[in-house]
């Protein structure tokens, strides 16, 4: 399963697979091998890459596609379904592959008059696009081959490169006066019969034989060959080519798209000539490169949308029972054994009396507060927290101070005043519950007694801690003191306090936690 198969290893599918590549996706580019400009012997029209041959572009392009971790794959795709969320595509040969998404740069045929030797000649001294062929055959005898109602633009045309263009009408119908003062008048000879076959001596283009059996020479010949997309692929994903037309003449057809590619099967784009028969290389280039930065987008928005769901999962279940019970089943010890820093600091000089530990784990808040002679409550909602935490006191002798509850506050809140100090620390939850647990905790304590609050700031987030990122279960002790009643509360401290620590990579960071102390009045 890749991110994105590119189908077609021309200009527009390497394009696209460069930007995806870039983009840090993974990209499949299959190609058959059978470029369309293969006979020409060189791009033009391509900013700095003016003169290139077809190939030696090709070959950079690949290049540069493998340096961003694109890979390639020889082969032709018969068929693209959908496949769940993606697509199957089945190659020749029976091999399958399946892709989040789908660039298809397969490019166009060119079909081409059925007179002999045209075939032979294509993309040599038989041409079609003066852009792409008008200056090097500059100021040389140039015919025009009638195949079409553009014939006459096309005489036009080729005039600004030559003053020497003949318009050969080979099968179509003599020109109205009209046209035929428009040609007078750049002067473009107008050749009558069909054309029966190409001259050629050595390996060059001399003329063309009439039917009559007449030969008139020329250097170039230009024809108008129809363009059919090389589609065959989407059939059965439901898209098909439609005509495109030039000043109400059909011109060839192409796969319908947005500006970016997007076709009207989601999770298709659609670069190059498949889409657009008049593209030349570099616009070629820069449709595929549009088409990549779409598809990246598009699956940056699927991502995040999964995200979302992803995220408020973890919301909804992070913190309820079944996920500490697997926290803490899952490795031996969790915490370090040492009472929290903060507890320490702000409990150290008050009067033992009666505390509530409130999301005790193994234990070591309560057994620090037990030992300076404090009645402790410990709660948690992990039992397997509370029995390590029991084993940890009974070892450090206080087992009889401390009383150990398995409840959810949130369920079964404390009793009122009941506590001379209640400490919760580190007690992360979603903002609602939270905010109806502090209020619990702080109507909990008795009068003169000690609420303290300790959390991770939420700049934590900015450092390199790799915190669990949840910013809205993160909160200041500004905030908490805030919901405090001025009347009822005298808040000692409300701070972001810094400490030292160490993030994964062994670097030694400055975190903050959020330190709230206040005294029930």
């Amino acid at each position: 399963m890749y991110d994105v198969v590119v189908v077609g290893g021309g200009a527009a599918g390497l394009s696209g697979a460069v930007a995806l590549g870039r983009a840090r996706r993974s990209v499949l580019v299959i190609d058959s091998g059978e470029p369309r400009n293969a006979p020409a012997g060189h791009v033009h029209n391509y900013l700095a890459r003016e003169g290139t041959p077809p190939a030696e572009l090709l070959a950079a392009g690949r290049a540069e596609v493998a340096g961003y971790g694109g890979q390639f794959l020889s082969g032709r795709v018969d068929a693209a379904t959908r496949d769940g969320d993606g697509f199957r595509l089945s190659l020749d040969g029976g091999r399958e592959v399946r892709a989040r998404r789908l660039l298809v740069a397969t490019g166009l045929t060119d079909e081409l008059p059925d007179v002999p030797g045209v075939a032979e000649r294509w993309g040599r001294d038989v041409l079609h696009c003066p852009y792409c062929h008008g200056w090097e055959v500059r100021d040389r005898r140039i015919g025009v081959l009638a195949t079409g109602p553009l014939a006459l633009h096309q005489a036009e045309l080729w005039r600004q490169w030559s003053s020497d263009v003949l318009l050969l009408l080979h099968d179509a119908p003599a020109l109205d006066e009209v046209a035929a003062e428009r040609l007078a008048a750049r002067g473009v000879a107008v050749v009558p019969g069909p054309v029966a076959a190409l001259e050629v001596t050595g390996d060059a283009l001399t003329g063309v034989r009439l039917a009559s059996g007449r030969v008139v020479a020329l250097d170039a010949l230009v024809v108008a060959a129809r363009p059919v997309p090389r589609a065959e692929m989407l059939v059965g994903l439901g898209l098909a080519p439609e005509e495109v037309t030039m000043g109400g003449h059909v011109v060839g057809s192409q796969i319908p798209a947005d500006a970016t590619g997007a076709t009207s099967v989601p999770g298709v784009w659609v670069a190059g000539n498949v889409a657009d028969v008049r593209g030349q290389v570099i616009a070629a280039a820069a449709a595929g490169l549009a088409a990549g930065a779409a598809i990246n987008a598009d699956l940056i928005a699927e991502e995040t949308r999964a995200a979302v769901d992803a995220y408020r999962q973890m919301i909804a279940t992070a913190f309820e029972e079944p996920a500490w019970e697997e926290r803490y089943r899952s490795k031996p010890v969790v915490w370090s054994g040492r009472p929290n820093p903060q507890l320490v600091a702000e409990a150290a000089g008050l009067t033992p009396g009666r505390a509530l530990d409130v999301g005790s784990g193994e234990g070591a808040d309560a057994v620090w507060l037990a030992e300076r002679g404090w009645r402790v409550t410990g709660v948690d909602i992990s039992s397997t927290a509370l029995a390590r935490a029991a084993e940890h006191a009974d070892t450090a002798g206080v087992g009889d101070r401390i009383e150990w509850m398995h409840v959810d506050l949130r369920d079964k809140p404390p009793a009122e005043e009941a506590y001379d100090l209640v400490s919760a620390q580190f007690m992360h939850l979603p903002p609602t519950q939270r905010r109806e647990l502090f209020a619990r905790l702080a109507d909990a304590v008795a009068p003169g007694g000690t609420l303290l609050i300790v959390g991770h700031h939420p700049s934590d987030l900015w450092t390199s801690a790799h915190r669990l990122h949840m910013p809205d279960m993160m909160y200041t002790a500004e905030e908490v003191a805030g919901s405090l009643d001025p009347a009822r509360w005298e808040v000692l401290v409300a701070e972001a306090r810094p400490r030292t620590s160490t993030d994964p990579e062994g670097r030694e960071i400055t975190l903050h936690d959020a330190v709230l102390r206040a005294r029930r009045r």
